[in-house]
């Protein structure tokens, strides 16, 4: 399946919540969930044709936006979940650790990026580097202790320096350490369900997956 290229915002707005897409335009009233909360399309605001949502509807609706979270196609989705679904312990937070330990998610999440796109077109473009050799690969698995650090000559880039001081606003993640002055952030642990920062009902994706 093709990766999405189409409005970042029309995706919030079909999920019904604010999915981080768009960066520091999600945490400003220009936010289209905001300013419409309702569904995109010419039936959107029409709650007289909505349906009483059924458990598969849910399901898929969980996976979709989950899916839509992190950036990744149908197949990466489908792949990651039955790789971890091989794991000991939860499935559903095993995949959420999978998805959280993409190399474009810990960008996204260390705030060298603005959004996971604007991540993975940092890593695309050979602007990260781990371990100290250069990775191109958006889904590459950061493990607990690989260091993570944007290139010498990429650091003065107006898009990582407008990002680094947006992500000075949030509060830090405890399995995550960032070293703003050299541009560098290292994996303390695998992460955790409770200190993912992401409102989803994950076990509604291995109900559906298991069918």
């Amino acid at each position: 399946m093709a990766r999405y290229t189409g409005p970042s915002c029309r995706q919030c707005r079909r999920e019904g919540t604010k999915l981080f897409l768009k960066g520091t335009k999600c945490f400003t009233e220009k936010c289209p969930v905001e300013r419409r909360p309702y569904a995109p399309g010419q039936h959107g605001q029409n709650t007289a044709r909505r349906r009483k949502t059924s458990e598969y509807a849910k399901q898929l609706r969980e996976k979709q936006k989950i899916k839509r979270i992190y950036g990744v196609s149908e197949r990466q989705f489908r792949n990651t979940f039955e790789k971890v679904s091989t794991l000991p312990g939860i499935t559903g937070h095993n995949l959420l650790a999978a998805l959280e330990s993409r190399l474009d998610n810990m960008v996204y999440r260390m705030g060298f990026a603005a959004s996971r796109k604007a991540a993975r077109q940092l890593i695309r473009h050979r602007h990260v580097e781990v371990k100290g050799k250069t990775v191109d690969v958006p889904s590459y698995q950061v493990k607990p202790g690989e260091e993570l650090r944007v290139r010498m000559k990429s650091r003065e880039m107006v898009a990582v320096q407008a990002a680094m001081d947006q992500s000075a606003r949030g509060a830090p993640l405890a399995w995550i350490a960032v070293d703003k002055e050299s541009f560098s952030g290292r994996m303390l642990e695998r992460p955790q369900r409770p200190s993912i920062p992401i409102a989803a009902q994950e076990q509604l994706v291995v109900e559906l997956y298991s069918k």
